[in-house]
């Protein structure tokens, strides 16, 4: 099972070392690979030599990550214990670092902080719903990755709730740590709001020069908040409180307060922008992914926060996710949905009578084209590739939804572009519903950023585009990217081949992502189809000419 490397390394034999990605004084860390299944993951490895104190720290810390199991939190797979040393196998998360993006960036966009203060809350919350505390959370201990989701990766120093909490990281470390109090979820509260601090003004809220400064600061000044944007004082002084008492109780009540506030100051759509913001900032650190760097090829299918280690590896796999299937958004559904008061209120109506088809004959010269049971008559020169569909895990396709490619000019970021270059692939091979070049998709089976298949899991209430979608195209220009905010302009219904569909047409935004996000006033129309009996959705990005003509004659087989 064990394999020698040398006098104080050793590895488990079941697993190809691919790249050493850290070393401390008593143990290192290394990407690798399962020999027969191909699964990467992150090894953790504590030599027999080690401190003994050391050696309990890493099997308590087996034990913590091992009762808490959330898409937030890395999965822990086993603990290896042999003569020669203890072992963690986990889940290689791909991604950069929070802590090399502060360093970078040095602050972010308001609804990007707000988003990585979620997620990492809902990851500290699951662990807090197991009894356990995390005790250091921190920038280091957060993995941002290309989809913008992020993670929790380290538990070192995590204890039970109620025990003693000294150790921690001095510049995030809660009052009641200074004071070698208990730990309890409000311990995690404090530090995750003083990083959220440092997210939206640049610094830390204390600062000195050795450890009793910083004690001093934590303890007895007060929290900074007119370094704060206003919309977001109360979030911080609430998180920030001296008394643990008086912060939320727990990191999933301070979610609530965090989505109250970001929704009044930011509007119902925040989180979608912050998590494209997030996906384009990291996009930009790609090179320093460890899978990528490895050359690891993506494993399948990146189904969201939830991607176990085979789906979801590297940027390519980022990419992809958004890559296999068109992907509906569901951060902001039901969100938005108060702008409809100002449209009228329509619905489809597929229990009219079917009117005939039109002959082919009386048409113009093309091909007809089905997509499941809808056939549409095209152009000869449009051409339709299927796109996979895969469940969850699954390497075998489920079905397949379409993208019709029309001609045209495309307009492909750089970003894709060397994207495309290190895969080897064409625009014409990308299996995403829009792939920078002129086209329309024809959605039979949509699925959620978490990889839940079905149509419960689309909404008409917003945009079809994933919310993790950081490459969302800007079809008028190739060095913009559609993440600049939506705005639904037309509502109605509208015939596909004799049914009435809901007809939506939104107005999308489009902005820059490097070197910083900013929006523009360049836009498009995103067109919506939808037939909620049929289970049919037409997406359209590009205005494609004669479209609705098109759909019009449609003929159905069922």
């Amino acid at each position: 099972m064990m394999r020698h490397m040398s006098v104080t390394e050793w590895s488990v034999s079941e697993f190809e070392e691919l790249k050493e990605l850290g070393r401390g004084g008593q143990g290192r860390v290394v990407l690798a690979r399962h020999a027969v299944k191909g699964t990467p993951v992150a090894i953790k490895y504590l030599p027999a030599g080690a401190d003994p104190g050391a050696q309990e720290r890493f099997r308590y810390e087996a034990r913590m990550l091992g009762q808490v199991r959330d898409p937030h939190v890395a999965k822990l797979y086993r603990l290896v214990e042999a003569d020669e040393g203890v072992a963690i196998i986990m889940e290689a998360v791909e991604g950069v670092p929070f802590k090399t993006i502060l360093e970078r960036y040095g602050t972010l966009e308001p609804e990007a902080a707000l988003t990585v203060l979620k997620g990492s809350l809902l990851g500290l919350a699951a662990a807090h719903a197991v009894g356990v505390v995390h005790r250091d959370y921190k920038p280091a201990n957060v993995v941002v990755r290309a989809d913008g989701l992020s993670k929790l990766i380290d538990f070192g120093i995590a204890t039970f709730a109620g025990s003693s909490s000294g150790a921690g990281t001095p510049v995030y470390m809660a009052p009641e740590q200074w004071r070698g109090g208990p730990a309890s979820p409000a311990t995690d509260v404090y530090a995750a709001a003083c990083v959220f601090f440092e997210c939206v003004t640049g610094r830390r809220p204390y600062q000195a020069t050795d450890r009793a400064g910083l004690m001093n600061g934590h303890l007895n000044e007060p929290v900074p908040l007119e370094e704060v944007d206003q919309p977001l004082r109360h979030l911080v002084a609430r998180g920030m409180a001296k008394e643990a008492a008086q912060r939320p109780p727990s990191a999933a009540a301070f979610v609530a307060e965090l989505e109250e506030t970001a929704r009044k100051a930011y509007g119902p759509d925040w989180e979608s922008r912050g998590v494209r913001i997030l996906g384009g900032v990291a996009l930009a650190f790609a090179a320093l992914f460890p899978l990528a760097a490895a050359g690891l090829a993506p494993a399948g299918v990146a189904a969201g926060a939830g991607a176990s280690a085979a789906g979801s590896s590297g940027v390519v796999g980022a990419l992809s996710a958004k890559a296999t299937v068109a992907i509906a958004s569901t951060a902001v559904v039901g969100a938005t949905a108060g702008v409809f008061g100002v449209y009228e209120y329509a619905q489809s109506d597929e229990t009219q009578p079917r009117k005939p088809a039109a002959a082919a004959s009386s048409l113009a010269p093309g091909k007809n084209v089905a997509f499941g049971k809808l056939s549409l008559r095209l152009p000869l020169t449009w051409k339709s590739h299927p796109l996979p569909v895969y469940e969850r895990n699954s390497r075998t396709p489920l079905t397949y939804n379409y993208r019709v490619n029309v001609p045209g000019q495309c307009r492909v970021p750089k970003l894709v572009q060397e994207n495309d270059k290190r895969e080897g692939k064409t625009r014409e091979q990308d299996p995403y519903y829009n792939n920078h070049c002129p086209s329309f998709a024809v959605i039979v089976m949509p699925f959620r950023n978490d990889g839940e298949l079905g149509w419960d899991t689309f909404k008409i209430t917003s945009i079809f585009a994933p919310d993790t979608e950081a490459t969302h195209a800007c079809p008028p220009r190739a060095d913009l990217f559609g993440i600049g905010g939506q705005k639904l302009v037309k509502r109605g219904l509208a015939p596909i081949g004799g049914r009435q569909a809901e007809y939506r047409e939104w107005q999308i935004t489009c902005a820059k992502l490097i070197p910083k996000y900013e929006k523009t006033n360049v836009s498009f129309a995103h067109r919506l189809w939808y037939l909620p009996q049929s289970k049919v959705l037409i997406v359209d990005e590009w205005n494609t000419p004669g479209l609705a003509a098109i759909l019009q004659k449609a003929t159905w087989t069922a």
